[in-house]
């Protein structure tokens, strides 16, 4: 777990790319990524459930236990919405009961989301540092992120960002994850005020050099990589719907995917 903590350096952030199955998550290893993430609304699409409405923890104890056993090498970590609980004892009794391996080998993930809104709502800084601190005393080698989601929901308040990063990072956690559409600006002074690596969303404004020279330790896709997965199988869709031959000039092939868990040969 220590080697995913080092992966958090501000200036020099490495990219997660968020999966929603096995198979996903096993490409992203192939690419070359240091670590793997899920992403919450890929898992919840995947059941029929709404995103942030504590109806995924099932599907994503599943989904980290079979990416773990696929990808046993690469650092792990999940959106763990507002941890599936009010209180910071059941929230503990979640993370033990869904992500536990054994005594000897700990809890099988290595870092966990865990955010302050549910449904639309933003909940007291307090809720969450309570968690926060309730985690970390249980789970001291596990990496929780804080997630902020001021700006997520449309409230612009940087003043209330900086005062739950204040809150969060007094009640132990280890990186702060700002969501949201962020101007540079905006950036910089979460960054500067941060005491802890700051981890935000790729942005359709600036690359990941300028982000790094704003301070970011760590640039997740969120929900990105899925919905283009969706958006393509769409548009591929749309081709055959418009009479049109297959396209499949860039699609991964059969034999592709069929490798992935085929026994490697000595």
């Amino acid at each position: 777990m220590t080697a995913f903590r080092d992966l958090h350096t501000p200036g020099d952030p490495f990219i997660l790319p968020c999966a929603w199955d096995v198979a996903s998550a096993q490409l992203f290893a192939e690419a070359g990524h240091a670590a793997i993430g899920t992403t919450s609304l890929g898992v919840a699409a995947g059941i029929g459930a709404a995103d942030e409405d504590r109806e995924t923890l099932s599907a994503t104890a599943r989904l980290v236990a079979a990416v773990r056993a696929a990808v046993p090498e690469l650092p792990l970590t999940c959106d763990f919405e507002d941890g599936y609980g009010d209180g910071p004892e059941s929230v503990v009794g979640v993370v033990r009961e869904s992500f536990a391996a054994d005594p000897e080998v700990g809890l099988i993930i290595d870092g966990i989301n865990i955010q302050d809104s549910r449904q639309g709502r933003m909940s007291e800084p307090g809720v969450l540092a309570a968690k926060v601190t309730a985690i970390k005393e249980a789970f001291p080698a596990l990496f929780v992120n804080a997630r902020i989601d001021t700006f997520w929901l449309g409230r612009d308040s940087l003043g209330e960002v900086t005062c739950r990063i204040d809150a969060y990072t007094a009640a132990g956690a280890d990186g702060i994850f700002v969501p949201g559409d962020l101007d540079l600006t905006t950036v910089e002074a979460i960054t500067g005020h941060s005491r802890v690596p700051v981890n935000v969303l790729a942005s359709t404004r600036y690359p990941g050099s300028t982000l790094a020279e704003a301070g970011v330790g760590r640039i997740s896709t969120g929900s990105l990589l899925y919905r283009a997965a969706m958006s393509e199988a769409m548009r591929s869709l749309a081709v055959l719907d418009g009479d049109e031959p297959a396209e499949i000039t860039s699609v991964l092939s059969y034999q592709a995917f069929s490798d992935l868990n085929r026994p490697q040969s000595s």
